[in-house]
């Protein structure tokens, strides 16, 4: 069944029901990728490793804001 199936399908439904189709389409794009979570673990551990050894300079708060 194509997604434009699927969508004519959905909107037959009552809205109580559709809700619940948009509800669980939503959790599950918000579903924890771990692959991802430990590509940003490693590159905010290499920052941070960076920044100590002074090849990374930091920025203050304010003048981040102040560009804003």
């Amino acid at each position: 069944m194509s997604a434009k199936q699927i969508l004519e399908q959905a909107l037959k439904l009552p809205p109580e029901d559709r809700f619940s189709v948009v509800e669980g389409l939503i959790k599950s794009l918000d579903a924890p990728d771990k692959s991802l979570d430990q590509i940003w673990a490693e590159e905010a551990e290499e920052r941070l490793k960076a920044y100590r050894e002074g090849r990374l300079e930091g920025i203050a708060l304010e003048k981040i804001f102040e560009e804003t």
